[in-house]
């Protein structure tokens, strides 16, 4: 039988080992309550592919993915990679290659997990392949260079196109949820750069009658995120703003470990893939809170399901969702970092206990 879906599997580098089996885990044992059929492919990446291949992307891998509905890319330490030729950083090269220019960020309060408010509920639509980021803004070499050893200089890049299909994607969303978007920049300062991301926002929410568009200057973002983080629902911003925004978010409910992400694009292929960084500091210990690889996998589940129009998919992520939600409310099945006394297996059992 053809498998429903066909998903790829990247540990990536230190807690990424530990982490991404239990989303593929927890995932595995909804799709089986569903009878949801996924085709799982292991593939190398990262530090342990560096010492079995030569290379930390491996030659091939973009054209394997290619033929895939999506993959699972763990955290990937890439500051720690020897200085060699073959040790890359792939995320950029995944990013750009599959026009990923979507990430989308949620963040949500849960009880009893020590958020600074209750009920928050938005999502964070991040430009993710331009801006000031030197290693996604051009086609062949650097956005970032130093005429003189006393100057440096870091292009940033927006463009019209850019602009208009991440707002699309986000307007999507904001359709889907209460019908709210907010626009975050600093048109004030960035008066082109910022003011074409602010115009091609508006022009394609014309094709959104229904939303309600809103904008607000990005410092300001960052106190009403502190004050008021209820007053929103769905934001988007350039990718330098929503980098800072959703870390800063992830704070008010309980820190990286509660922040999921999932990168989308004009295609059909969609990248699981938490915003937290390895972590080599706690690596190996078993410790690591699996809450955003976990939630980043059924995001990604949920996004096939809508798109490919399998109705089992979406049931699986439904079933994740609720499973997730009980294994939060209980000290004994969550992290240490969120005022459990579990760790990562404790957490992940506690799930799929959940999932039944």
């Amino acid at each position: 039988m053809t498998a429903h879906l066909v998903i790829g599997i990247l540990n990536g580098d230190d807690i990424g080992h530990e982490i991404v089996p239990a989303a593929v885990e927890v995932t595995r044992a909804a799709a089986a309550r569903t009878g949801l059929e996924i085709d799982w492919r292991p593939m190398p990446i990262g530090r342990s592919a560096l010492d079995t291949h030569g290379s930390t992307f491996p030659e091939g891998t973009m054209e394997t993915l290619a033929k895939m509905d999506g993959f699972i890319l763990g955290p990937i330490g890439h500051q720690a990679y020897p200085k060699v030729p073959g040790a890359i950083n792939p995320h950029p090269i995944m990013r750009k290659g599959f026009n990923l220019f979507a990430n989308v960020r949620p963040t949500k309060s849960f009880p009893g997990l020590g958020a600074i408010h209750e009920g928050i509920d938005l999502v964070i639509v991040r430009e993710n392949n331009e801006g000031f980021q030197p290693d996604r803004n051009v086609v062949a070499g650097s956005g970032e260079f130093r005429p003189t050893e006393d100057v440096t200089i870091s292009v940033r890049v927006i463009t019209r196109v850019g602009s208009a299909r991440v707002a699309r994607a986000a307007l999507e969303i904001a359709q889907q949820r209460k019908k709210r978007l907010t626009l975050v920049h600093k048109n004030t300062v960035f008066k082109l750069g910022c003011g074409m991301f602010v115009e091609e926002c508006h022009r394609v929410a014309k094709e959104f009658p229904d939303v309600t568009v809103d904008e607000v200057i990005v410092d300001t973002m960052a106190m009403r995120l502190i004050r008021d983080p209820q007053s929103f629902d769905v934001i988007v911003t350039t990718n330098m703003f929503g980098d800072i925004l959703t870390d800063e978010a992830a704070g008010l409910v309980g820190g990286l470990g509660m922040a999921p992400g999932l990168c989308i694009g004009e295609g059909n292929l969609a990248m699981a893939q938490a915003t937290h960084g390895s972590a080599p500091d706690i690596a190996g210990k078993g410790i690591a809170n699996p809450f955003a690889m976990i939630e980043s996998a059924r995001m990604m589940i949920e996004w096939l399901g809508h798109n490919r129009g399998i109705a089992k998919a979406v049931e699986a992520a439904s079933i994740m969702e609720r499973a997730i939600a009980v294994a939060l409310a209980n000290p004994a099945t969550r992290t240490r970092d969120i005022r459990g006394t579990a760790d990562t297996a404790g957490m992940t059992r506690g799930i799929l206990a959940a999932i039944g």
